[in-house]
């Protein structure tokens, strides 16, 4: 089992949930994903170019988080950054909060200006 897999699945109740369920969303929408262990956390890439990470907290949440240094058009609103200048997330304390279509279209935005 990949490193990766195995931070997912040793994660409790809400957290493993809410992770696979991010897990396959991605997978699902992109294609070409390869899920990779750096910095002690699962790394999603695209084209071997960072999609977004995986950050299970002690506090009781999910960060979806991705490097973007410019205001995203759609869903901004939805993004935290907390005084990070390069990292913007969608936090996720339960199931019912994941929007799928905001997951999407934030990550393909967040992407394609990463790497224009």
């Amino acid at each position: 089992m990949k490193p990766a897999e195995e931070y997912i699945l040793k994660q409790e109740e809400p957290l493993l949930s809410i992770l696979l369920h991010l897990q396959v969303l991605i997978e699902t929408n992109f294609k070409k994903v390869d899920l990779q262990y750096k910095w002690k956390i699962p790394f999603y890439y695209l084209n071997d170019k960072p999609l977004c990470y995986f950050n299970a907290t002690k506090k009781g949440y999910v960060d979806v988080g991705f490097y973007c240094n410019t205001e995203l058009k759609s869903f901004n609103e939805h993004l935290i950054s907390e005084k990070r200048k390069l990292v913007k997330s969608l936090r996720y304390f339960n199931l019912k909060e994941i929007n799928s279509e905001i997951l999407i279209s934030v990550l393909k935005e967040a992407y394609e200006l990463k790497n224009r």
